[in-house]
């Protein structure tokens, strides 16, 4: 096992460090350093997101910082800590919780955090073991850049270090290090903790923080009477609604949408038993651990709302108005909606006519989002492959392959006669050149990401990089990886995906 023999300068790798959230005192976490991991190796890296946080390249391939992200080297200039927090899980009030198995080592000068999940146990980690094994640390390093690469709100993932070391889950699998990245990791449960525990002081320093830092313009409107805390409900209100909406459009299911696991960025956070949809299923549940459908995919939009709710109520206290805080959330209501259409819009390729919508188009319009979505429920059609298809028929080449995906040819074919005579108000070219930006050809699908997990098991991580190189810029055509976004395998639907990791 490797030992912590020396600090690795924080110039080598051209990062600077501190630590804001440590500012907050004791209350909010413990000091501890991460736990070493076994002969540890490289399974992924994304040099996209290296580049990004200021890391020099070189050393994104050292053995140096192979140590250091699976904890067992500390690097100077960081602060390891695990925070903690409590929340709602599957709509029942759970407790404190926390960092059972994240460690964040600090915040760079481009103001990212950087934690490492899997780094061994904490003080919150309860019943667990602190780790996280290959499968999910896959699964979370791909989707995480997947998401990027979609334009969809998402905390980040620079690499996954795996290693031998055996750990027990429904079997014996092996440890993983994803090392996660976000301007921060601040949660609805961070909020919810403090308050149910009547530290209304603390409540007051963390949202006192959260302002200043992400949310400065929530002290300067007037909207709230100049309440800065119901501004900051409203303000965490738009961007979650902002990210169901995406999540909704490109075919996104969560799959655990506990208030622990949502961002006060309306970031997406937490990858575990998530999915993108393969046949469109609205009702359709991800995760086999949730038995009663509580984060189905059509349930998403109204579950966040439901999450928010419990977010305001933590935040109560420092509102001291409930109907101002009611208030707060109702931007939600309308956000949500109306970023959906947008974004449906943008997927059939729906312009503004003359620069402006007149009632009677914008009614047309959406008549043609709900019945095509019906549709594609109807006969379960692939849901990435018919939006890609369509993309492609808008701009006059393959027009009977979207009819191939549809039983019920007339229905479809009746669809399409009324779809392209809106489009005929538009430039073809336009429309084309929207829908093909807008609707990817690639998505991590599950039996992707259970190729490249059996691949990586034989420490063959081949189709790791693949992945990431396809999930980068999922909107190209990428000649020669076409397999990569054809349809499921018949054995995909028995792929099961829980909250074990």
């Amino acid at each position: 096992m490797t030992t912590a023999t020396k600090n690795f300068s924080t110039l080598d790798v051209g990062l600077t460090w501190h630590n804001s959230f440590a500012k907050l005192g004791q209350h909010f976490y413990t000091r501890l350093a991460p736990h070493s991991l076994p002969e540890p190796y490289w399974v992924g890296r994304s040099v996209a997101l290296a580049r990004e946080m200021g890391l020099i390249e070189s050393w994104l391939s050292s053995p140096e910082l192979l140590e250091v992200l699976s904890g067992n080297q500390p690097m100077s200039g960081t602060q390891p800590l695990a925070s903690v927090y409590s929340g709602h899980q599957f709509g029942q009030w759970a407790g404190q919780l926390g960092d059972g198995r994240a460690i964040l080592l600090g915040e760079t000068s481009l103001g990212l955090e950087v934690q490492l999940k899997g780094a061994g146990l904490t003080p919150y980690s309860r019943m667990g073991d602190g780790r996280a094994v290959l499968r999910s640390s896959i699964r979370e390093f791909l989707c995480s850049e997947a998401m990027q690469g979609l334009g969809i709100p998402t905390s980040r993932a620079l690499c996954v270090t795996g290693s031998d070391e055996p750990i027990r889950r429904e079997t014996i699998e092996t440890a993983a290090v994803v090392t996660r990245v976000a301007p921060s990791f601040v949660r609805f449960g961070h909020f919810e903790h403090f308050s149910h525990r009547g530290q209304h002081e603390q409540l007051k320093v963390l949202a006192d923080y959260v302002i200043d830092r992400f949310y400065p313009a929530c002290r300067s409107g007037d909207k709230f009477a100049g309440n800065p805390y119901a501004a900051l409900l409203e303000a965490v209100s738009e961007r979650t609604a902002l990210m169901v909406a995406h999540w909704q459009a490109v075919g996104f299911c969560h799959g655990v949408m506990n208030t622990d696991n949502m961002s006060i960025l309306g970031l997406t956070i937490d990858y575990g038993p998530f999915q993108f949809l393969d046949a469109y299923n609205p009702g359709h549940i991800c995760n086999h651990s949730d038995h009663q459908g509580r984060y189905a995919f059509n349930k998403q939009p109204n579950i966040a709302y439901w999450n928010l709710f419990c977010l305001g109520q933590a935040l109560l206290p420092l509102i001291e108005d409930q109907e101002l805080a009611i208030a707060a959330l109702e931007s939600y209501k309308t956000v949500f909606p109306n970023a959906l259409e947008k974004l449906m819009r943008a997927k059939l390729g729906l312009l503004e006519i003359d620069g402006s919508n007149s009632t009677e188009t914008l009614t047309q319009d959406r008549a043609l989002i709900e019945d095509i979505l019906k549709l594609l429920a109807q006969d379960q059609v692939d849901y990435t492959i018919f939006w890609r298809r369509l993309s492609h028929s808008s701009a006059g080449t393959d027009t009977e392959a979207v009819r191939d995906l549809f039983l019920n040819r007339d229905a479809i074919d009746a669809w399409l006669l009324r779809y392209s005579e809106r489009l005929a108000q538009s430039p073809r070219g336009l429309v084309a050149d929207l829908m093909l930006k807008t609707n990817p050809k690639f998505v991590l699908r599950n039996h992707l990401g259970e190729q490249a997990i059996r691949k990586a098991k034989l420490k063959d991580f081949s189709q790791v990089d693949t992945l990431l190189l396809l999930l980068e810029s999922p909107f190209e055509e990428h000649p020669g990886f076409e397999e990569y976004a054809d349809f499921p395998p018949d054995w995909a639907s028995s792929i099961e995906i829980s909250c074990s990791s």
